[in-house]
């Protein structure tokens, strides 16, 4: 089979093919950014998504009772931070995760539950130092998840600030922009043509717009599930309510889509700025694959980006999502321009709409 030039590679990420075919299902675009990694990186960054999607699967299915899903969050979380395996825990885990998978709808979040604990050894393959950033981005991770499972009980609760926002997406994706930037140090000395402390800090700021555009994209699903991302404070200041968007999501109504109008688009706007402190990020990388591989979820987020706009507050209503032809397409386009600084930032400025030079 003939394949990209960019991902010609043999891949090293120490997962075996089943788990690598597993890693491709839960999530093609991030995939292609942990094939795109150098080996040394590819493993740390490969079985830390792993681990997480598997305890966001246990905190996103809301069919199942809470209490259920805090107990097996919590065991996952106790085993994932042990330093050693312990064969009472993993036995106990082993039976709950089989049980919960069996309840998932979803087949490849079903076979990602039931191949967790084949996952959680593969922690203990890697060198303390990454264990440790490993453990310690998943902490944060698993905090948040928590914290959203505590905060959208029964009904439709919404957060109240825009500080808790951004609290809570540096927890589920910030701490991801800082976790891949400190493997980045530790593994390639001299990576980066900016000071590591900036590259935490734009790292950072990349892994929260990420997350602020899957609450855009994913807004009319998680009102529906009864999950309002968007802040009280703010929405007052339109004249509206968390259940005034449920409604609208349910049922398209203009005067609510139109008063919601101004803030969509401040929204969009900073998540976009966000996405440009990611771009500056990639191209601050000396080594091409690595700052290919961090320069691919900005691109596919400014495409985003654009398509959220152009719907504008319908998106509530629709399903926005870059088509994956046009994901093949840009990797050709990025293939044939070399990877070079000059191309991704042709690509972002193409992506995002805004006129070339």
């Amino acid at each position: 089979m003939f394949k990209h030039p960019l991902l010609m590679r043999p891949q090293r990420t120490g997962l075996n093919a089943e788990q690598r075919n597993l890693l491709r299902q839960v999530s093609r675009s991030f995939d292609l950014s942990i094939r795109l990694l150098p080996p040394a990186l590819q493993a740390p960054v490969a079985i830390g998504y792993l681990l997480a999607r598997a305890t966001d699967t246990v905190a996103d299915t809301t069919a199942l009772p809470l209490a259920e899903r805090q107990d097996l969050l919590t065991l996952m979380s106790q085993a994932i931070d042990a330093n050693q395996a312990c064969t009472t825990r993993t036995a106990e885990l082993s039976r709950l995760t089989q049980a919960f998978a069996a309840q998932q709808t979803d087949p490849h979040e079903r076979a990602l539950m039931q191949a967790l604990p084949q996952c959680l050894p593969l922690l203990h393959t890697l060198t303390k130092a990454d264990q440790t950033s490993v453990r310690q981005v998943l902490r944060h991770i698993t905090h948040g998840q928590q914290l959203d499972m505590t905060r959208f009980g029964s009904g439709l609760q919404a957060l109240q600030t825009e500080a808790e926002l951004a609290h809570y997406t540096w927890l589920v994706a910030g701490c991801v922009g800082e976790f891949w930037t400190e493997l980045c140090g530790r593994h390639m000395p001299g990576y980066s043509l900016l000071p590591q402390a900036e590259m935490m800090r734009i790292g950072r700021e990349y892994g929260m717009g990420l997350q602020r555009l899957n609450i855009l994209r994913d807004a009319g699903a998680d009102l529906a599930a009864g999950r309002c991302y968007w802040p009280v404070e703010t929405l007052a200041q339109a004249g509206l309510t968390p259940a005034m968007l449920e409604q609208a999501a349910q049922t398209p109504n203009t005067d609510t889509l139109h008063a919601l109008a101004p803030l969509y688009t401040q929204w969009l706007e900073h998540t976009q700025a966000q996405l440009a402190d990611g771009m500056r990020y990639a191209l601050a990388l000396k080594p091409l694959r690595l700052r290919l591989a961090s320069a691919l979820p900005a691109l596919i987020g400014a495409r985003t980006v654009a398509l959220l706009r152009q719907a504008g507050p319908a998106a509530l209503n629709q399903r926005v999502k870059m088509p994956r032809h046009e994901v093949r397409a840009l990797l050709w386009r990025i293939a044939l321009g070399l990877g070079s600084a000059a191309v991704l930032q042709k690509e972002f400025r193409k992506l995002s709409g805004e006129p070339l030079p």
